[in-house]
């Protein structure tokens, strides 16, 4: 599996996630308004940071997979 196909997976279980919490916020009063803060900003570092890794890690393969190819120098 490669690793943009995970960062996707994982990034849309947080969404659908963070989805359901925000539901269950929206209409219930048992989560207090500094947990659904620390929530939402939880699940935005956790969707940047596996997107970020992810990318940083398809550039790192495609420029080894070129120099294997004797694109770059």
């Amino acid at each position: 599996m490669n690793a943009m196909k995970i960062a996707s997976i994982i990034t849309g279980v947080v969404l659908a996630l963070y989805a359901i919490f925000l539901l269950v916020w929206l209409w219930g009063e048992s989560i207090s308004f500094e947990i659904f803060v620390k929530t939402t900003i939880t699940a935005g570092i956790i969707i940047v940071v596996t997107v970020g890794l992810a990318i940083l890690y398809r550039e790192y393969v495609e420029e080894k997979e070129m120099k294997a190819e004797k694109y770059l120098d």
